[in-house]
């Protein structure tokens, strides 16, 4: 018989991989919140290149990441998790060599783009490994582990890429930092890769990409789930475009100390929202998000003193929090096995509320004016608050489908009684 402390030590245990991609996940966020965040304070304070193109810029890396996260995942499906894995990540790390040493904007467009490409192709292949590898009973942990680390890279990259000079003519050496970051992230999975080839490799059963789509979209529950993400998404951008260009352009040290508070507010009420919401259904957690996302904005928008903009942010964490780990969770909880990839690719085509945002955010910032924060930051508090009808919608669509399956089961079981 087992101890109780074994038994705690099982259900603190991950698998070996997953623990690889938890710990790669935070070397990779630390390198990437060291410089991407900084990019549009970058580009304008040094490249001399207006809010309006730098929105354009930002948001081509999202427009691109749209239509390569299916890609990507439906790739995964096909040809193992790894190799797509391996190959984006090591590529992805030329491209913060590139930002250092740009001057053309054209070069910049390529560059964002590539960025948005490489991710799109990475983020939902690493998912859906972590959902390969864990028990369906562990994900909502391990995807919480993950997103952990995520946060925990974002309070320290931050801080080291003002250290380093982000933001200021010596640049080079945070890009520089980074791309070596995401070098050594490459050489983690390719050791993986040798060690666990048969646990960490699905296969689609060859099931052609064009099938994969008609299934995928086809899920309804996943559809209204990825309509409302196309809204919170685009709430999200505005953490590392919009806000970044209006607090940032003038108050950098601010910016830095908001997005400090952004990560570290994870870290403190990630566990804590998790065990509460598990109490509730996923759509339920989304709904709230996307809630606690639009007010925070709106916050964020409003205020001028560092204590609440502080507020605002966390506020704006609660909805991060509970519609990205609930979201992930969802999908794991929706997605055949065998079409996992897939549908966390899929999930990726919500980037195209980042793209757009992004975009409007720099429009709205360059036609309103920088001193037009409560009007500006009310309007997109608004468009993300229509997500809500979307995930209330799919969540009364996935409880009918509870209760027909729950239905056809009580009548297969009515002879035996």
């Amino acid at each position: 018989m087992k101890t109780s402390r074994e038994q705690h030590s099982k259900k603190l245990s991950f698998h070996p991989v997953a623990w690889g991609v938890i710990f790669g996940t935070f070397l990779s966020r630390t390198g990437f919140f060291m410089t991407i965040p900084f990019l549009g304070i970058y580009l304008g304070n040094i490249k001399g290149i207006d809010p309006a193109t730098i929105g354009a810029i930002l948001a081509v890396s999202l427009f691109i990441g749209t239509w390569g996260g299916f890609v990507g995942g439906a790739l995964s499906d096909r040809i193992g998790r790894y190799p797509v894995m391996i190959a984006s990540m090591a590529l992805w790390s030329f491209v913060f060599i590139g930002f250092a040493f740009a001057d053309a904007t054209w070069l910049f467009f390529l560059l964002s783009g590539l960025n948005g490409l490489f991710r799109s192709l990475f983020e939902p292949t690493a998912r859906a490994l972590l959902a390969d590898v864990t028990p369906e009973e562990r994900r909502t942990d391990v995807f919480n582990a993950r997103y952990f680390a995520i946060n925990v890279g974002g309070a320290i990259g931050p801080l080291l890429g003002l250290k380093l000079g982000i933001g200021g003519s010596s640049s080079l050496l945070p890009f520089a930092l980074s791309a070596a970051i995401y070098g050594l992230y490459t050489l983690l999975l390719i050791y993986f890769s040798t060690r666990y080839k048969l646990e960490a490799r699905q296969k689609s059963n060859s099931v052609p990409v064009k099938q994969m789509l008609n299934i995928v979209f086809t899920d309804k529950v996943f559809l209204y789930f990825l309509i409302g993400n196309i809204f919170v998404f685009g709430a999200y951008s505005h953490l590392d475009t919009t806000l970044s260009q209006y607090i940032g352009h003038d108050r950098i040290r601010t910016y830095s100390f908001l997005f400090v508070i952004n990560t570290l507010s994870v870290v403190v009420l990630q566990y804590p929202l998790a065990k509460l919401m598990k109490r509730f259904s996923s759509m339920l957690a989304l709904k709230a998000g996307c809630v606690f996302f639009g007010l925070g904005l709106l916050g964020l928008g409003a205020f001028h003193d560092t204590i609440p903009l502080a507020l605002s942010m966390i506020v704006f964490t609660i909805g991060e929090i509970l519609s990205f780990v609930i979201g992930d969770v969802l999908i794991g909880e929706i997605a055949p096995a065998h079409l996992r990839g897939a549908y966390y690719g899929a999930s990726g085509f919500a980037f195209i509320g980042q793209s757009i945002c992004t975009w409007l955010g720099g429009i709205l910032l360059q036609h309103l004016g920088f001193d037009q924060g409560p009007l500006i930051f009310s309007i997109l508090m608004l468009l993300t608050f229509a997500a809500y009808p979307f995930f209330s919608r799919g969540q009364r669509l996935r409880e009918q489908q509870t209760e027909t399956v729950s239905s056809r089961r009580g009548t297969v079981a009515d002879p035996l009684i």
